[in-house]
């Protein structure tokens, strides 16, 4: 393989996924073609060192979403919308649920979810209702699935230095919640940051591009369930009034309508090892220790 060809292929995997957000062949949601874009992307130690292929992932035209190589996140623009009241989402769209979520983003989900694919997140699928057993009058709720994503604010505190703030600090459990003190005290904040790479759903028939619905919706990254939001948590949680279970923890949050940043940045697993074809798997394990 000569030098030339070498440097070509970072750039091309960039090309192809791109490739994948034009009209009727965008993203193909969950399936395993994505899957397979982002296993042949550098490693870990590599992607911040590759300068072609960094230079070609900036090239990509994502409004209000950037790929930081070197820290391993996509980083969104996004405006803080609430600070009083219950939850059902993280963040949404602008100009749709900013009534219950805590940053509006102005960015498509689908260049979200392509921001991602580049970093080697594993997308997987929101939750769902399917038919049992081929029975019409029977159903069952299938749960979310995807890897892990931490969700992070960032922007400038008090003494003007940028700090990284895991989205539970600004979640608290509802107070309707509780019947006594005790379990009050037991639960006093929003136990994780880390949330599922669901990746929406592709919807539409027919001839024309098919729609990716967190982008129609709004519901983005969701505390409560829809079946179509980009992240989600494990699970499946109500949205109805009654049964919502958490509201915006204001302390430490800045004012609405204050600009900061949505970090999402993916929990990468290393690669597993595989035995090389012409080596048995008895033949890897030292001679001390087969002895």
């Amino acid at each position: 393989m000569d030098k030339q060809e070498h440097n070509d292929k970072p750039l091309a995997r960039v090309k192809l996924l791109a490739a994948l957000m034009l009209p009727g062949v965008v993203l193909c949601g969950a399936d395993s073609g994505s899957v397979t874009l982002t296993t042949n992307q550098p490693g870990p130690a590599q992607i911040a060192t590759n300068s072609v292929y960094a230079a070609a992932v900036n090239k990509l035209n994502f409004p209000g979403v950037s790929i930081n190589l070197k820290e391993r996140c996509v980083d969104v623009e996004a405006t803080v919308c609430l600070r009083r009241g219950l939850l059902e989402l993280v963040a949404c769209t602008k100009g749709t649920k900013e009534h219950e979520a805590i940053v509006a983003i102005e960015a498509r989900a689908m260049h979200i979810h392509a921001a991602l694919l580049l970093l080697g997140a594993k997308p997987g699928s929101p939750a769902m209702r399917k038919q049992f057993e081929d029975q019409p009058d029977r159903w069952i709720d299938v749960p979310p699935r995807g890897g892990p994503v931490d969700v992070y604010l960032v922007f400038k505190d008090k003494d003007g230095t940028t700090v990284e703030h895991p989205i539970s600090e600004f979640i608290a459990p509802a107070r309707k919640r509780y019947d006594d003190t005790a379990s009050a005290e037991k639960e006093t904040r929003f136990p994780t940051h880390t949330f599922l790479f669901a990746g929406s759903v592709l919807y539409g028939d027919g001839p024309g591009p098919r729609r990716y619905l967190s982008d129609e919706s709004g519901n983005v990254i969701s505390l409560s369930t829809f079946g179509d939001e980009l992240l989600c948590l494990p699970g499946i949680h109500s949205q109805d009034n009654e049964a919502l279970m958490w509201q915006v923890n204001a302390a430490g949050l800045p004012d609405v309508g204050s600009k900061v940043i949505l970090r999402l940045r993916p929990q990468i697993l290393p690669a597993a090892k595989t035995v090389p074809a012409n080596q048995s798997p008895s033949n890897s394990v030292p001679e001390k220790l087969r002895q």
